[in-house]
């Protein structure tokens, strides 16, 4: 490709500022984009970034150059932070083929893989803890990065990363990788606040255009007109004259629904009349029209299984022979290490068939085994169409030529809600291969009801606001106290993004504080004397010098002129008397000093400024604290200073919703006597979520010590969240049964059928709930006493086993 003069000059110019950079264009499979080329640039010349881009524009390649880098530097490390296990094991992967397994190692909390390597893929909780610990494995870290940076706004996790971008080294940089978001600069601001120079470079732009689609009947129209007689974004005037004809808008319809939403049934809208296709004509079309692999986005999981049925039925073969024999090699070599008894419960043998003609599920209630299988056999363009969940829009490598979504509002919960423009972008950023094809498709499916505008106006929207979701917790309140103490922590809590968006200006003073922290240290140690205090001295300096000018204001009467006098002489005799005083250096000292007093004053008064802009960040930290210290795992010490006691310690290392619980159970030794089964199915009550329809159930409970203990923690929780709501914190749910009696099975030996069949749970939820268990159990086993240690450990072993054992990167 010949470049014209302009393009050889900045080339040119380049070569010779950035030599790293060109090396690692050229060794690209695309011409870089102009954002990647300025988020590089500026990782080149030592400066953070943060990158928010649509998915699949390639946000990724500033990551592997901050690899790259890493790797031109002697010993220097990299970290690849994600929100999933399931990411962390593509990008481990990806980087052990493009860097050699000694350079690279995997931590998501149940995996440790080569930790001390160079290149290291982790969870964000993992990182976080490894800051709170501080793990050695952080010496020589030169940079991060935090793929899904947005998740910032989860209500569960988000606040895991603010902790990692607060408590990280300021000399490493960060790369923050994030969806289009429509703060992102101030949420770039935040960043610059707390982690010093970041450039924040956005694009809208897709590297592959999307085309917007509509099936209704057997036809797919535009969803806009593309007569070239009207503006692009006018919607086609067929939809508006379709919905006109069709009643209620999308807008006007109810969001009640009820628990589960349609639970995957597929609804009798493919009558005569309704403008909806089904499932199998609609895949049919997509072939026909050359529009395959694709993705269907159905919001149920069920859904998603019986869309795989109902396609199966239908005769629908997506397949040619080779890539069938392909298939069933690929998955009898990943399935080998499953037992037959366990590949019969999983319906094995109807999904191989469904993987034989190309099509497959894909959701959370799937084995972990099952879901990596699928996401392997798509991107080697062997699966034809996969019916998946939302939960394939977080990150994992699955491009599709077009994506299909069925419906445009999903069940939150509570009610049948809109998807949002956040989430639709995130939907159909899937659609289009970069390098395969010229545009993506995405596809809506009519509905009766449907409105095109509404439609038209989410399909424009391509970017939702990043809210912090920031809360102190127990363990982060203990952690914090320990290392900074409790006016710093408070300090540092004013770092974070909840309190910069509730005031942007705390935040700025809160970093101007700690600047002054550090030149306050810095003068200290300059105006130290081997005589002795040089700051009682220079404190003795200035009284003198107070005394002095205040003598002069004014016109004092005979009594005030002789008290300052003899005050000056007294203040004198001492200053004379003082050890400093006799220093070589003495005058070098005073100035040190001199400087440290004004910026004292200036500390203080911007300390005040501060506290009396405190958000509501602090005063939750301060209700924790209070509780921490009711319960005595913070106390005073002699100087009246919070510090962490024998149970606080034992808090800083439990990390999870229930921290507080775990540690008060360690304490009172409720848990004591325990078997392995029995603490095993103890660690399932506590991190089971419970759901809206557990209320009320009588759950069985497996017998012998299990039930006292359950009983003695259950009234435990009641203590504390009494405590907590005199507090003004909001407590917490109740622990579940749910779970108990199928971990207490599982952990005896029992198969997984009889576990599954006794629970109704998923295979998938069962399998991430149990390396929940073992997390727990993991972090149990470290802070209890010998005994329950060492049965926390047996109890790992009993349920690390079958499939949850089975892929130990899953």
């Amino acid at each position: 490709m010949s470049l014209s003069p302009a393009e050889r000059y900045s080339l040119s110019r380049r070569q010779r500022r950035q030599p790293r950079l060109v090396d690692f264009v050229a060794g690209q499979r695309f011409d870089l984009d102009p954002f990647q080329l300025a988020a590089c640039g500026a990782l080149d010349e030592g400066r953070s970034v943060l990158v928010a881009a649509p998915t699949g524009a390639g946000k990724t390649v500033v990551a592997e150059f901050a690899v790259f880098l890493a790797m031109q530097e002697r010993g220097a490390k990299v970290f690849y932070t994600t929100p999933i296990k399931a990411l962390s094991n593509q990008k481990y992967q990806e980087f052990v083929d493009a860097w050699g397994a000694d350079s690279v190692g995997l931590l998501t909390g149940d995996t440790n893989v080569n930790s001390g390597a160079r290149i290291v893929v982790m969870t964000t909780e993992v990182l976080r803890n490894m800051l709170y610990a501080d793990s050695p494995l952080l010496d020589r870290l030169a940079y991060v990065v935090m793929d899904e940076v947005h998740y910032l706004a989860d209500r569960f996790r988000g606040a895991v990363w603010e902790e990692v971008i607060i408590h990280l080294p300021e000399a490493v940089r960060l790369v923050s990788l994030s969806a289009t978001v429509s703060n992102a600069e101030e949420f770039g601001d935040w960043l610059h606040a707390v982690r010093g120079d970041t450039d924040v470079i956005v694009s809208e732009e897709r590297p592959v255009p999307l085309e917007q689609h509509v099936i209704v009947k057997s036809k797919m129209l535009d969803l806009f007109d593309s007569s070239g007689q009207a503006a692009t974004n006018r919607v086609n005037p067929e939809l508006k004259q379709l919905a006109r004809a069709g009643g209620r808008s999308i807008s006007g319809r109810s969001t009640r629904g009820q628990r589960g939403g349609d639970r995957g049934r597929y609804h009798s809208d493919a009558r005569a009349g309704s403008g909806r296709a089904d499932r199998p004509e609609v895949v049919a079309m997509l072939q026909g029209k050359n529009l395959l692999p694709a993705i269907v986005f159905i919001f149920s999981r069920a859904g998603c299984d019986q869309a795989v049925r109902q396609v199966l039925r239908s005769g629908i073969r997506l397949t040619e022979s080779t890539e069938r024999a392909e298939i069933r090699q690929i998955v009898e070599a990943r399935a080998r290490m499953l037992r037959d008894e366990d590949l019969a419960v999983l319906g094995y043998w109807e999904w191989l068939e469904g993987l034989e003609r190309g099509v497959a599920a894909h959701h959370a209630g799937m084995l972990p085994a099952f879901k990596e299988i699928v996401e392997e056999l798509f991107q080697l363009k062997l699966l034809k169409v996969v019916f998946a969940t939302e939960t394939l829009a977080l990150g994992v490598n699955m491009p599709a030529r077009s994506v299909v979504l069925e419906k445009l509002e999903k069940f939150n919960g509570e009610a049948r809600v809109p998807i949002t423009p956040g989430e639709y972008t995130q939907l159909t950023g899937r659609a289009g291969r970069r390098g395969i094809d010229v545009e993506g498709h995405s596809v809506i499916q009519w509905v009766d009801g449907l409105d095109p505008e509404a439609v038209a106006a989410l399909a424009s929207r391509r970017s939702y606001p990043m809210n912090s979701s920031f809360r102190p917790t127990y363990n982060m309140a203990v952690n914090l106290i320990d290392q900074f103490g409790r006016e710093r922590t408070r300090q540092i809590l004013e770092l974070s993004f909840a309190q910069f968006q509730a005031d942007r200006a705390v935040v700025d003073l809160a970093r101007t504080l700690r600047k002054q922290e550090e030149s306050m240290a810095g003068f200290e140690q300059a105006m130290s004397c081997h005589l002795g205090d040089f700051g009682e001295y220079a404190a003795l300096r200035r009284r003198i010098g107070e005394i002095e000018r205040q003598s002069s204001k004014g016109n004092p009467t005979h009594a005030q002129r002789d008290r300052m006098q003899r005050e000056l002489a007294s203040a004198r005799k001492a200053m004379r008397a003082h050890p400093c005083h006799g220093c070589a250096e003495r005058e070098s000292h005073a100035r040190w000093a001199e400087r440290w007093w004004r910026l004292k004053q200036e500390h203080e008064q911007l300390s005040r400024q501060i506290r009396t802009r405190t958000g509501q960040v602090a005063k939750r930290f301060d209700r924790v604290t209070e509780v921490l210290e009711s319960l005595g795992y913070l106390e005073r010490d002699a100087s009246g200073a919070l510090v962490s006691t024998s149970a606080g310690r034992i808090l800083k290392r439990i990390y999870g919703e229930r921290d507080l619980l775990v540690a008060e159970c360690l304490r009172r030794g409720i848990w004591g006597g325990l078997d392995e089964a029995g603490i095993a199915a103890m660690a399932a009550t506590l991190v089971y979520e419970p759901r809206r329809d557990d209320s009320g159930v009588d759950y069985r409970l497996p017998r012998g010590r299990f039930r006292e203990a359950f009983e003695r923690t259950t009234d435990t929780w009641s203590v504390l969240d009494d405590l907590e709501r005199g507090h003004r914190l909001p407590g917490g749910d109740v622990p579940s049964p749910a779970l108990a009696s199928a971990m207490h099975a599982w952990a005896r030996g029992a198969g997984l059928g009889t576990v599954l069949t006794d629970t109704e749970f998923a295979a998938g939820d069962f399998v991430r709930l149990t390396k929940q268990v073992v997390d727990l159990l993991d972090q149990v086993s470290l802070v209890a006493d010998a005994e329950l240690g060492s049965t926390a450990r047996a109890a790992i072993d009993a349920v690390r086993r079958g499939v949850v054992a089975y892929g130990a990167l899953a």
